[in-house]
């Protein structure tokens, strides 16, 4: 899953990245840096899509630095349907650019793409970048991310496995800036960014035919090796007198600032929303993976109608269960459905 728009600002091509006379790299001058800057933070927006899993009235990512030069974002739909993004800083033909690594599970299948910053626009309220498929280049699939001060555009291009002359759209996500806050603790632990190196994929796709990996053994920077980030395991239960339809569905909604303080609900702070899930009814079990350290507080909702949209008469937690998670732990968190939404 990822996205972009058609631009109709003036860019860069692809002979405009910076070479040193001497043909000496130079981390001063890696191609793409700010896009590391421009991303921090928890973004909401709908998605439009030309995939098996369709339009969605909004999605919701948390950007938050993983090491001093590499920020990520992971999401989950449901238990088959993954993805986890992350940009950061690597050397590839003798220059440092930023990489945009993309993958999970899609249908139960594992797919991961890598691509590398090859046009940079940059301007005082507007920012363009795009990431071309690394051993192919756009002809194979092609990511454009436009940033401003308080939105978002990830559009994605791809030749559909090869099967078209050249890439169209995939799938575009426009997202308004929803919080900084829950990304700060990060950003000032690591002084993030900077200009260091994550990866050395001078020889990492030697004799590939393309960047896309389907397999976790030949993956060149598998998610496990990802730095920083830790697991949540989530248990749910139903009070007595709560008795769910297994054929039903329970939203998990993790946020970064609770969504009810005592008996009141704050609506307001649904903006601070960072994971979720949508499960069966008789789940009662998920593990959050590669889940950056911080503060959350955890929300169950049972739906009766199958809309997964929390309504009248379907099922919550009534209280915030929050938990704290450090970097590479796994931390352990119960709640349990008993209030009836009024």
């Amino acid at each position: 899953m990822f996205f972009t728009a058609c631009k109709n600002k003036k860019t860069t091509d692809d002979t405009d990245t910076p070479v040193n006379t001497d043909n000496t790299p130079s981390l001063d001058n890696t191609y793409g840096f700010n896009v590391l800057k421009k991303v921090r933070g928890i973004w909401n927006g709908p998605v439009s899509s030309t995939t098996a899993l369709g339009n969605y009235p909004e999605w919701i990512v948390d950007f938050r630095p993983i090491s001093e030069n590499q920020i990520s974002a992971k999401n989950e739909l449901d238990t088959l349907n993954d993805i986890h993004m992350s940009f950061f800083i690597v050397k590839y033909n003798n220059q440092y650019k930023v990489a945009f690594r993309n993958g999970g599970s899609f249908g139960g299948m594992t797919r991961v793409s890598y691509f590398i910053c090859d046009s940079v626009s940059e301007q005082s309220n507007y920012s363009f970048y795009r990431f071309a498929e690394i051993v192919k280049g756009k002809s194979r699939a092609y990511t454009d991310v436009i940033c401003k001060s308080d939105s978002l555009s990830v559009l994605s291009y791809t030749n559909r496995y090869n099967t078209q002359a050249a890439s169209t759209l995939h799938m575009a996500w426009r997202a308004k800036l929803q919080d900084t806050s829950s990304c700060q603790p990060a950003t000032s632990n690591f002084a993030f960014p900077k200009k260091s190196l994550t990866k050395d994929f001078s020889n990492a796709f030697t004799g590939q035919s393309e960047a896309v990996y389907y397999n976790n053994s030949t993956d060149p920077y598998p998610e496990n090796q990802q730095p920083y980030l830790g697991k949540t395991i989530v248990n749910y239960s139903f009070a007595s007198g709560y008795n769910p339809n297994p054929t039903n569905k329970v939203l998990l909604v993790i946020t970064t600032q609770p969504l009810i303080n005592g008996f009141s609900y704050n609506p307001s702070n649904l903006k601070y929303r960072s994971r979720y899930v949508i499960l069966s009814a008789s789940d009662l079990s998920y593990t959050f993976n590669y889940m950056h350290p911080g503060t959350y507080y955890l929300y169950a909702f049972y739906n009766s109608d199958s809309n997964t949209i929390p309504n009248s008469g379907d099922w919550m937690s009534s209280s915030s269960s929050s938990f704290t998670l450090s970097s590479v732990s796994t931390q352990t968190i119960q709640t349990q459905v008993n209030f009836t939404i009024p």
